[in-house]
Protein backbone atom coordinates (compact mmCIF):
# COMPACT_ATOMS: atom_id res chain seq x y z
CA UNK A 1 0.00 0.00 0.00
CA UNK A 2 1.36 3.41 -1.02
CA UNK A 3 -0.65 6.21 0.59
CA UNK A 4 -1.31 9.75 -0.58
CA UNK A 5 -2.68 12.04 2.10
CA UNK A 6 -4.25 15.49 2.21
CA UNK A 7 -4.52 17.56 5.39
CA UNK A 8 -1.45 15.91 6.94
CA UNK A 9 -0.39 19.02 8.87
CA UNK A 10 -3.86 19.68 10.30
CA UNK A 11 -5.08 18.83 13.79
CA UNK A 12 -6.54 15.43 12.88
CA UNK A 13 -4.24 14.65 9.96
CA UNK A 14 -1.13 15.07 12.09
CA UNK A 15 -2.36 12.25 14.34
CA UNK A 16 -3.03 9.96 11.37
CA UNK A 17 0.42 10.39 9.79
CA UNK A 18 2.39 8.43 12.46
CA UNK A 19 -0.17 5.63 12.44
CA UNK A 20 0.21 5.19 8.67
CA UNK A 21 4.00 5.15 9.03
CA UNK A 22 3.75 2.62 11.87
CA UNK A 23 1.97 0.31 9.42
CA UNK A 24 5.09 0.50 7.22
CA UNK A 25 3.34 2.20 4.29
CA UNK A 26 5.21 4.75 2.15
CA UNK A 27 3.43 8.09 2.71
CA UNK A 28 3.13 11.00 0.28
CA UNK A 29 1.50 14.22 1.54
CA UNK A 30 0.18 17.31 -0.19
CA UNK A 31 1.37 20.43 1.63
CA UNK A 32 0.85 24.12 0.97
CA UNK A 33 3.72 26.59 0.66
CA UNK A 34 2.46 28.20 3.85
CA UNK A 35 2.09 24.95 5.84
CA UNK A 36 4.00 24.44 9.07
CA UNK A 37 6.00 21.32 8.21
CA UNK A 38 7.87 21.07 11.51
CA UNK A 39 5.61 18.26 12.73
CA UNK A 40 5.96 16.03 9.67
CA UNK A 41 8.35 13.10 10.09
CA UNK A 42 11.41 13.11 7.83
CA UNK A 43 10.33 9.97 5.97
CA UNK A 44 7.13 11.61 4.67
CA UNK A 45 7.44 12.52 0.97
CA UNK A 46 6.14 16.06 0.54
CA UNK A 47 4.43 17.48 -2.54
CA UNK A 48 3.95 21.23 -2.46
CA UNK A 49 0.67 22.06 -4.10
CA UNK A 50 -2.92 23.17 -3.83
CA UNK A 51 -6.26 21.37 -4.01
CA UNK A 52 -7.39 23.89 -6.66
CA UNK A 53 -4.61 22.77 -9.02
CA UNK A 54 -6.02 19.64 -10.69
CA UNK A 55 -3.04 18.84 -12.97
CA UNK A 56 -0.62 19.31 -10.07
CA UNK A 57 -2.77 17.13 -7.84
CA UNK A 58 -2.85 14.34 -10.42
CA UNK A 59 0.93 14.48 -10.79
CA UNK A 60 1.44 14.36 -7.01
CA UNK A 61 -0.84 11.33 -6.63
CA UNK A 62 0.77 9.27 -9.40
CA UNK A 63 2.29 6.05 -8.16
CA UNK A 64 0.04 5.87 -5.08
CA UNK A 65 -2.77 3.35 -4.78
CA UNK A 66 -4.51 4.64 -1.64
CA UNK A 67 -5.90 8.06 -0.66
CA UNK A 68 -6.51 9.30 2.88
CA UNK A 69 -8.33 12.62 2.63
CA UNK A 70 -8.45 14.56 5.88
CA UNK A 71 -8.66 17.98 4.22
CA UNK A 72 -12.06 19.54 4.85
CA UNK A 73 -14.80 18.69 2.36
CA UNK A 74 -16.46 21.99 3.23
CA UNK A 75 -14.50 24.15 0.79
CA UNK A 76 -15.61 22.66 -2.52
CA UNK A 77 -12.49 20.65 -3.40
CA UNK A 78 -14.10 17.19 -3.50
CA UNK A 79 -14.54 17.14 -7.29
CA UNK A 80 -10.85 17.90 -7.86
CA UNK A 81 -9.68 15.37 -5.27
CA UNK A 82 -11.84 12.57 -6.68
CA UNK A 83 -11.00 13.37 -10.31
CA UNK A 84 -7.28 13.51 -9.54
CA UNK A 85 -7.38 10.23 -7.61
CA UNK A 86 -9.18 8.45 -10.44
CA UNK A 87 -6.83 9.90 -13.08
CA UNK A 88 -3.76 8.91 -11.04
CA UNK A 89 -4.95 5.31 -10.74
CA UNK A 90 -5.80 5.34 -7.05
CA UNK A 91 -8.33 2.68 -6.08
CA UNK A 92 -8.82 2.76 -2.29
CA UNK A 93 -9.81 5.95 -0.49
CA UNK A 94 -10.87 6.96 3.01
CA UNK A 95 -12.48 10.39 3.37
CA UNK A 96 -13.19 12.32 6.55
CA UNK A 97 -16.52 14.15 6.44
CA UNK A 98 -18.52 15.27 9.50
CA UNK A 99 -21.77 14.59 11.34
CA UNK A 100 -22.43 18.34 10.95
CA UNK A 101 -24.24 17.42 7.73
CA UNK A 102 -27.13 16.30 9.92
CA UNK A 103 -27.66 19.72 11.47
CA UNK A 104 -31.14 21.20 11.14
CA UNK A 105 -29.56 24.60 10.57
CA UNK A 106 -29.17 25.95 7.07
CA UNK A 107 -25.42 26.44 7.36
CA UNK A 108 -23.46 27.51 4.29
CA UNK A 109 -21.13 24.52 4.35
CA UNK A 110 -23.83 21.88 4.78
CA UNK A 111 -24.76 21.72 1.09
CA UNK A 112 -21.10 21.79 0.04
CA UNK A 113 -20.36 18.80 2.29
CA UNK A 114 -23.44 16.89 1.14
CA UNK A 115 -22.49 17.51 -2.50
CA UNK A 116 -18.95 16.34 -1.70
CA UNK A 117 -20.21 13.06 -0.27
CA UNK A 118 -22.38 12.54 -3.35
CA UNK A 119 -19.38 13.08 -5.63
CA UNK A 120 -17.39 10.51 -3.65
CA UNK A 121 -20.22 7.97 -3.65
CA UNK A 122 -20.69 8.28 -7.43
CA UNK A 123 -16.98 7.86 -8.14
CA UNK A 124 -15.21 4.67 -9.20
CA UNK A 125 -13.11 4.71 -6.02
CA UNK A 126 -13.34 1.99 -3.39
CA UNK A 127 -14.30 4.62 -0.85
CA UNK A 128 -15.13 4.76 2.83
CA UNK A 129 -16.53 7.94 4.36
CA UNK A 130 -16.05 8.54 8.08
CA UNK A 131 -18.16 11.23 9.74
CA UNK A 132 -16.67 12.21 13.10
CA UNK A 133 -18.56 14.28 15.64
CA UNK A 134 -16.74 17.19 17.30
CA UNK A 135 -13.07 16.20 17.53
CA UNK A 136 -10.99 17.06 20.59
CA UNK A 137 -7.79 15.88 22.19
CA UNK A 138 -4.95 18.40 22.36
CA UNK A 139 -4.13 22.07 22.50
CA UNK A 140 -4.78 22.17 18.75
CA UNK A 141 -8.49 21.41 19.03
CA UNK A 142 -10.77 24.43 18.72
CA UNK A 143 -13.37 23.48 21.30
CA UNK A 144 -12.47 21.56 24.45
CA UNK A 145 -8.99 23.03 24.82
CA UNK A 146 -10.42 26.55 24.72
CA UNK A 147 -13.11 25.62 27.21
CA UNK A 148 -10.57 24.04 29.57
CA UNK A 149 -8.26 27.05 29.37
CA UNK A 150 -11.21 29.33 30.13
CA UNK A 151 -12.29 27.25 33.12
CA UNK A 152 -8.76 27.17 34.49
CA UNK A 153 -8.79 30.97 34.51
CA UNK A 154 -12.43 31.66 35.30
CA UNK A 155 -14.35 28.78 36.97
CA UNK A 156 -17.65 29.87 35.46
CA UNK A 157 -19.11 27.98 32.49
CA UNK A 158 -21.55 29.97 30.34
CA UNK A 159 -24.38 27.63 29.25
CA UNK A 160 -26.20 28.96 26.19
CA UNK A 161 -29.66 27.49 26.71
CA UNK A 162 -30.64 24.66 29.04
CA UNK A 163 -27.49 22.58 28.55
CA UNK A 164 -29.64 19.44 28.19
CA UNK A 165 -29.00 18.73 24.52
CA UNK A 166 -26.79 15.72 23.82
CA UNK A 167 -23.15 15.89 22.71
CA UNK A 168 -20.88 12.99 21.75
CA UNK A 169 -17.34 14.35 21.19
CA UNK A 170 -14.70 12.04 19.75
CA UNK A 171 -11.07 11.85 20.86
CA UNK A 172 -8.70 12.65 17.98
CA UNK A 173 -6.71 9.41 18.22
CA UNK A 174 -9.94 7.42 17.90
CA UNK A 175 -10.50 9.13 14.55
CA UNK A 176 -6.96 8.31 13.49
CA UNK A 177 -7.32 4.67 14.50
CA UNK A 178 -10.64 4.40 12.66
CA UNK A 179 -8.92 5.47 9.42
CA UNK A 180 -6.28 2.75 9.80
CA UNK A 181 -8.87 0.10 10.69
CA UNK A 182 -10.93 0.94 7.60
CA UNK A 183 -7.90 0.59 5.36
CA UNK A 184 -7.56 -2.98 6.63
CA UNK A 185 -11.24 -3.92 6.37
CA UNK A 186 -12.69 -4.58 2.89
CA UNK A 187 -16.14 -4.70 4.54
CA UNK A 188 -15.98 -0.90 4.88
CA UNK A 189 -15.69 -0.27 1.12
CA UNK A 190 -18.62 1.68 -0.31
CA UNK A 191 -19.97 2.59 3.14
CA UNK A 192 -20.32 5.65 5.34
CA UNK A 193 -19.96 5.61 9.12
CA UNK A 194 -20.79 8.03 11.88
CA UNK A 195 -18.02 7.83 14.46
CA UNK A 196 -18.30 9.39 17.90
CA UNK A 197 -17.20 9.02 21.50
CA UNK A 198 -18.31 6.00 23.50
CA UNK A 199 -21.18 7.75 25.21
CA UNK A 200 -23.52 10.67 24.63
CA UNK A 201 -23.89 13.24 27.38
CA UNK A 202 -25.58 16.58 27.86
CA UNK A 203 -23.56 19.78 27.78
CA UNK A 204 -24.19 20.06 31.52
CA UNK A 205 -22.57 16.64 31.92
CA UNK A 206 -19.67 17.76 29.71
CA UNK A 207 -18.99 20.60 32.16
CA UNK A 208 -19.44 18.29 35.16
CA UNK A 209 -16.98 15.79 33.70
CA UNK A 210 -14.36 18.46 33.04
CA UNK A 211 -14.92 19.85 36.54
CA UNK A 212 -14.40 16.40 38.07
CA UNK A 213 -11.28 15.67 36.02
CA UNK A 214 -9.82 19.09 36.86
CA UNK A 215 -10.67 18.72 40.53
CA UNK A 216 -12.19 22.16 40.44
CA UNK A 217 -15.72 23.36 41.23
CA UNK A 218 -17.27 25.00 38.18
CA UNK A 219 -20.27 27.32 38.41
CA UNK A 220 -22.76 27.07 35.53
CA UNK A 221 -24.15 30.37 34.26
CA UNK A 222 -27.30 29.78 32.17
CA UNK A 223 -27.94 32.32 29.40
CA UNK A 224 -31.12 32.57 27.29
CA UNK A 225 -29.87 31.40 23.92
CA UNK A 226 -32.69 32.98 21.89
CA UNK A 227 -31.73 36.46 23.09
CA UNK A 228 -28.06 35.71 22.63
CA UNK A 229 -28.60 34.60 19.03
CA UNK A 230 -30.40 37.88 18.26
CA UNK A 231 -27.56 39.83 19.89
CA UNK A 232 -24.88 37.98 17.92
CA UNK A 233 -26.73 38.26 14.61
CA UNK A 234 -26.98 42.02 15.10
CA UNK A 235 -23.19 42.31 15.33
CA UNK A 236 -22.68 39.85 12.49
CA UNK A 237 -24.81 42.05 10.23
CA UNK A 238 -22.51 44.93 11.16
CA UNK A 239 -19.51 42.73 10.21
CA UNK A 240 -18.22 42.94 13.77
CA UNK A 241 -16.37 39.77 14.78
CA UNK A 242 -17.07 38.28 18.22
CA UNK A 243 -15.50 35.16 19.86
CA UNK A 244 -18.67 33.11 19.25
CA UNK A 245 -21.13 33.05 16.36
CA UNK A 246 -24.91 32.77 16.37
CA UNK A 247 -24.72 29.48 14.49
CA UNK A 248 -22.45 27.96 17.14
CA UNK A 249 -24.94 28.87 19.88
CA UNK A 250 -27.78 27.34 17.87
CA UNK A 251 -25.74 24.17 17.29
CA UNK A 252 -25.36 23.78 21.04
CA UNK A 253 -29.14 23.60 21.24
CA UNK A 254 -29.70 20.58 19.03
CA UNK A 255 -28.88 16.95 19.79
CA UNK A 256 -25.61 15.68 18.33
CA UNK A 257 -25.60 12.03 19.42
CA UNK A 258 -25.02 9.20 16.94
CA UNK A 259 -25.09 5.42 16.89
CA UNK A 260 -21.65 3.85 16.40
CA UNK A 261 -22.98 0.30 16.07
CA UNK A 262 -22.15 -0.01 12.33
CA UNK A 263 -18.54 1.03 12.96
CA UNK A 264 -18.28 -1.35 15.91
CA UNK A 265 -19.58 -4.20 13.76
CA UNK A 266 -17.56 -3.58 10.57
CA UNK A 267 -14.16 -2.50 11.88
CA UNK A 268 -14.17 -3.14 15.62
CA UNK A 269 -14.41 0.55 16.51
CA UNK A 270 -13.68 1.05 20.22
CA UNK A 271 -13.65 4.74 21.20
CA UNK A 272 -12.76 6.27 24.54
CA UNK A 273 -15.38 7.61 26.89
CA UNK A 274 -15.47 11.38 27.26
CA UNK A 275 -14.05 11.13 30.79
CA UNK A 276 -11.06 9.12 29.50
CA UNK A 277 -10.48 11.49 26.60
CA UNK A 278 -10.69 14.64 28.72
CA UNK A 279 -8.17 13.21 31.16
CA UNK A 280 -5.77 12.68 28.26
CA UNK A 281 -6.45 16.20 26.98
CA UNK A 282 -5.76 17.73 30.39
CA UNK A 283 -2.45 15.87 30.48
CA UNK A 284 -1.62 17.06 26.96
CA UNK A 285 -2.40 20.67 27.86
CA UNK A 286 -0.23 20.40 30.97
CA UNK A 287 2.74 19.03 29.01
CA UNK A 288 2.17 21.27 25.99
CA UNK A 289 1.86 18.35 23.59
Amino acid sequence: MKVFMTGATGFTGSRIVPKILQEGYPLHCLVRKTSDLSGLPADVIQHVGDLNDLPGLIQAMKGCDTLVNTASLGFGHAANIVEAAQAAGIQRAVFLSTTAIFTHLNSKSKKVRLDAEEIIQKSSLDFTILRPTMIYGSQRDRNMSRLIKWLKTIPIAPIFGSGTYLQQPIFVDDVAQAVIQCLHKPATIGKTYNIAGLNALTYNQVIDTISQQMGRKILKLFINHHNLVKFLRFFERLKISLPIKAEQVMRLNENKDFSIMDAQRDFDYRPLSFAEGIQLELTALKTGR
